[in-house]
């Protein structure tokens, strides 16, 4: 069996072997950062047996299937503390994203930032728990029957689906956690030195409105804290510069204008609403300046929407 490396290189092997085999005999320093393969330009897990001639290429988290692999990693140890801290949460699907990763899951109640911060604490001693991380394979029937023992309606409803198109059933466990899952993942979940979760929003169960609204959290991970701690600064600056940039970019005179304009139609609506002058002059001052205060807030408001790194964020800037 002829495996062709990325340099151009040659190995060989007279049986099957994984591909996390291949990368140790390339390099034991490449393997403890390898995150996936690409195996004749096909992403694959580490654990993929490889028995046929074929293009090799290792991916670590400095590629872009290398970085999905690490944060889908980091997303079934989220759900996994979740679990643990709310068992009754039901799970749906936590994939990696551009910016990190998120997990949807059906639970009663809408996380807050200390539901978060708990769930942080619980990834924390998962990962140092370091549990094995093992793929298996299921026929569907028996795929059905395990996600049916763990009471996940939604787990089930997506084996179907795949089983539906021809798809292998496959699942990942870590301890007591097990995942459908396709992959690919980490050989161990040691290697995710630093992790925030940054937001949790509502989202609906494949993205339509019929259906349930599930809790959605975010997060990113990062296998050196100093690159999370790069991240959030470069978060924190990017907001800032952002918000400075607007600021110096508004035009007040425009403003003014807007304000004037405002202004002279509400009076016209306060005039077109009373009966006569008259009615106008007996109108209590305290109820006119009232008005006029809310309007002046009204005027001085402007809400801005501006993206970061792709995370929408709104402020509301005063004037």
């Amino acid at each position: 069996m002829i495996i062709k490396l990325k340099d151009g290189s040659i190995k060989e092997y007279d049986s099957p072997t994984t591909a996390a085999e291949i990368t140790k005999d390339i390099s034991m320093g490449l393997y403890r950062n390898a995150c996936c393969v690409l195996v004749d330009g096909k992403v694959k897990d580490l654990r993929t047996v490889i028995d046929s001639d074929c293009s090799f290429e290792v991916l670590t988290f400095d590629d872009e299937d290398g970085n999905k692999a690490f944060n889908h990693t980091a997303s079934h140890v989220m759900a996994q503390a979740v679990k643990r801290l709310y068992p009754n949460a039901k799970l749906t699907i936590g994939p990696s994203i551009e910016n990190g990763f998120y997990y949807d899951f059906d639970i009663d109640t809408h996380f807050t930032q200390d539901d978060l911060d708990k769930i942080e604490k619980e990834m924390k001693a998962i990962i140092k728990e370091n549990y094995p991380i093992e793929k298996f394979e299921l026929p569907v029937d028996e795929a059905v029957k395990l996600m049916e023992e763990k009471n996940e309606p939604y787990k089930i409803e997506l084996i179907k689906e795949h089983a539906a198109k021809g798809e292998h059933i496959s699942f990942y466990k870590q301890g007591e956690f097990t995942e459908l899952c396709a992959g690919p993942h980490l050989m161990e979940m040691k290697v995710i030195k630093a992790f925030k979760l940054t937001n949790c929003t509502g989202a609906y169960w494949r993205g339509d409105a019929d259906n349930k609204m599930l809790c959605r959290v975010y997060g990113i991970a990062f296998p050196k804290a100093s690159m999370l701690e790069d991240y959030l600064n470069m978060l924190e600056e990017a907001k800032s510069a952002t918000i400075t940039n607007l600021a110096e970019s508004l035009n007040f005179s425009q403003l003014l204008i807007i304000s004037v304009r405002a202004y002279l139609s509400f009076c016209r609506r306060v005039l077109r609403l009373s009966k006569s002058f008259k009615d106008l002059l007996r109108m209590r001052k305290q109820d006119v300046a009232g008005s006029l205060q809310k309007l002046l807030l009204w005027q001085r408001a402007i809400y801005i929407k501006f993206q970061v790194t792709g995370t929408i964020i709104k402020r509301v800037c005063s004037f």
